[in-house]
C-alpha cells in the first residue's frame, strides 16, 4: 500500500486526530496511538488498522519515551491546543532537532497563530468563523450546523493527512521534515471554495435557503412521504427533471420554468399537492 513503512505517532484527541490518524492507517502506515495512562475506556471508534500504548507525559520517563519513539518515527500527529507540547519539551523545535526528517502535524481549531491560537472549541464554533455556517439551512430559519462533518473531519482530519502525504512527498525531494499547521476554520473555509467561488455564476447569490442546492429549488430538496418516511431529489439535468415530472403525472407545458427562481414556491406547492 501506498503508506507501507510509514510510522505514525498519534496522541490520543477527538474525533479530528482519529479519522487523521485512520486515514494514513488504512493506506498502509504503521500507526501507533499514544494514550494517557488511567484513562477511561477509549472513546477513539476510528482505531482500525492502529495499534496503542499508554504514556504517562506528567512524568520525566513518559517524556522521555514519547521523545524516543518519536526521533524513529516519519510523523507525529498532535491535536493539543497551543504550548501544550511545548511545555512537554515535545514541540516542533526539540523533536526535529533531535529527527530532521520528522513530519509534526499540528491539528487544532484555530490554527498555531492569532487571537483564537489558543481557544477551545468545537465544530460549530469552527463553521461559523469559516463563514459556512452562514450559508447552511432554509430560508427564513436560523443556520444549523450538518453534524461535525465540515470542520472536524473535511477541514480537519482529512485535511491534515492530505498535508501529512503532500510533507511526506516532499521530503522524498528535499530530505527534510516540516512543521504541519492545520486549522480547522481555515480547513473549512478552503472545503467550502465553491460555495463563495460559484456566487459569480449564479449559483449562490441569493439567501441561504435560497439557491439550487440548498434547498430552494424544489426538484433538489427531501420530501415527506405517505407512509411517514423521507426520500431525496436530485433532478437538476433536463432528463432527469423530466423523468421527476413524469413520477408526478405533471406536464412541462403546465408549468412554470424549471429554472425561473421567483416560481420556485408555485412550483414546490404543485409538488407537494
Amino acid at each position: 500500500m501506498a503508506l507501507t513503512g510509514v510510522r505514525v505517532i498519534e496522541l490520543a484527541g477527538l474525533a479530528p486526530a482519529p479519522f487523521c490518524g485512520m486515514i494514513l492507517a488504512d493506506f498502509g502506515a504503521n500507526v501507533i496511538r499514544v494514550d494517557r495512562t488511567k484513562a477511561p475506556t477509549s472513546l477513539d471508534t476510528q482505531a482500525r488498522g492502529k495499534r496503542s500504548v499508554a504514556i504517562n507525559l506528567k512524568s520525566p520517563d513518559g517524556v522521555s519515551l514519547l521523545r524516543r519513539l518519536c526521533a524513529h518515527s516519519d510523523v507525529v500527529l498532535e491535536p493539543y491546543r497551543k504550548g501544550v507540547m511545548e511545555k512537554l519539551g515535545l514541540g516542533p523545535n526539540e523533536l526535529l532537532a533531535e529527527n530532521p526528517r520528522l513530519i509534526y502535524a499540528r491539528l487544532t481549531g484555530y490554527g498555531q497563530s492569532g487571537s483564537y491560537s489558543a481557544a477551545a472549541g468545537h465544530d460549530i464554533n469552527y463553521i461559523a468563523m469559516s463563514g459556512l455556517l452562514s450559508r447552511l439551512g432554509r430560508s427564513g430559519e436560523k443556520p444549523y450546523a450538518p453534524l461535525n462533518l465540515l470542520a472536524d473531519f473535511a477541514g480537519g482530519g482529512l485535511t491534515c493527512a492530505l498535508g501529512i502525504v503532500l510533507a511526506l512527498l516532499e521530503r522524498t525531494k528535499s530530505g527534510r521534515g516540516q512543521i504541519i499547521d492545520a486549522s480547522m476554520v481555515e480547513g473549512a473555509a478552503y472545503t467550502g471554495s465553491f460555495v463563495w467561488k460559484s456566487q459569480s455564476i449564479g449559483m449562490w447569490n441569493r439567501g441561504r435557503g435560497e439557491n439550487m442546492l440548498d434547498s430552494g429549488a424544489p426538484f433538489y430538496d427531501t420530501y415527506e412521504t405517505l407512509d411517514g418516511q423521507y426520500m431525496a431529489v436530485g433532478a437538476i439535468e433536463p432528463q432527469f427533471y423530466k423523468q421527476l415530472l413524469k413520477g408526478l403525472e405533471l406536464d412541462a407545458g403546465e408549468l412554470p420554468p424549471q429554472l425561473s427562481v421567483s416560481d420556485w414556491p408555485e412550483l414546490r406547492r404543485i409538488f407537494t399537492e
